[in-house]
């Protein structure tokens, strides 16, 4: 019926938008996971140069800072979402601890310093892909906050079960690495990742800006790691002298990247996919990174072999069921 094959056809339109704008954001998140995992090798050297894994933390936090502090300077736009911030906090319409996640991204910048000079960026992102995939799925499914619910599907859980088994190749073949147990931390660090990735996509939907929750985010992380460093200097603890080479300060801008990127991209695909999308670009990146430029940890058969799982669980967990034929009547 021709009626019929135009309902199709208009139908099939309608739902091809989505499904393009899903892979696009995905591309994103891989993207955004690849630029994570090249902040780890960069504030993990840091952390090692300086033998302060913290400071490298608060330095590339206050990075970041200064240079979003330029972009409010010259985008109005930017600073009317940081009012609108601002307001939705002062008339309770959204809970203060909301902006609070920039503790979270502190405590995952502060694992950066402190493991990966001693683990390799490899074996830290298995850590943190350990505790985001196990966390990931209850917080889709729970929808905090209000955001939307997420079933747990077939497709879901087969998805974040390759993740976990390609995280136990990883470890199996990490065995001999000095050091190996600090990947509890970064474990921990990925626990608390879905959570932070869900309330950041919240206070960018009440901002209605991605820099104004990136502005937030950054703030609290660097007064956070400041209070931090302040009482170790306090107790006695010194760092050796910043170094000159300016590839060691580009962390902070990583992060405003993947953070301005998350807060939107969680609207689109679910903490659960965005979260595989960031795994996949994050193992892939640091394969590369070990093997062409290594410091000392060998990428080995078993870290491809995990990396290869990993790939095939991102790409499991964005499976989705068609659409439904709209019959005439």
């Amino acid at each position: 019926m021709p009626g019929e094959t135009l309902a199709r056809v208009h139908l099939d339109r309608r739902a091809a938008g989505p499904r393009v704008s899903g892979i696009l954001w995905l591309l994103a998140s891989v993207a955004a996971g690849a630029g994570l995992a090249v902040q780890s090798r960069v504030n993990g050297e840091l952390g090692a140069r300086l033998e302060h894994g913290m400071l490298a933390a608060l330095v590339s936090f206050a990075v970041g800072l200064a240079l979003l502090g330029v972009i409010l300077l010259v985008s109005p736009g930017s600073r009317a979402g940081v009012r609108r911030l601002v307001g939705v906090i002062r008339d309770g319409s959204m809970p203060w601890w909301y902006a609070s996640t920039g503790l979270l991204g502190a405590f995952l910048v502060a694992t950066q310093g402190l493991v990966v000079g001693t683990t390799g960026v490899a074996l830290y992102t298995v850590g943190v892909v350990a505790g985001q995939t196990t966390s990931a799925l209850a917080v889709d499914r729970a929808g905090f906050g209000g955001l939307a619910r997420k079933p747990i599907t077939a497709p879901r859980v087969l998805g974040a079960l390759l993740a976990l088994v390609a995280v136990g190749i990883a470890l199996a073949g990490a065995g001999a690495i000095d050091g190996a147990w600090l990947v509890v931390l970064p474990f921990v660090a990925g626990l608390l990742q879905s959570f932070q990735q869900a309330f950041g996509g919240l206070v960018q939907r009440h901002a209605r800006s991605a820099i104004a929750q990136t502005v937030s985010n950054f703030l609290v992380g660097t007064v956070a790691l400041a209070i931090i460093v302040g009482i170790q200097a306090l107790a006695g603890v010194t760092a050796r002298p910043l170094p000159a080479e300016p590839w060691l300060y580009v962390g902070g801008v990583l992060g405003i990247v993947f953070i301005y990127l998350m807060s939107i991209a969680v609207h689109h695909l679910g903490v659960l996919t965005m979260g595989l999308g960031v795994i996949c670009g994050q193992v892939v990146a640091s394969l590369l990174l070990d093997w062409l430029v290594p410091a000392g940890h060998p990428v080995t058969v078993w870290s491809l072999i995990g990396a290869a799982l990993t790939i095939a669980a991102v790409a499991v967990s964005a499976i989705r069921r068609p659409a439904r034929a709209i019959r005439a009547v």
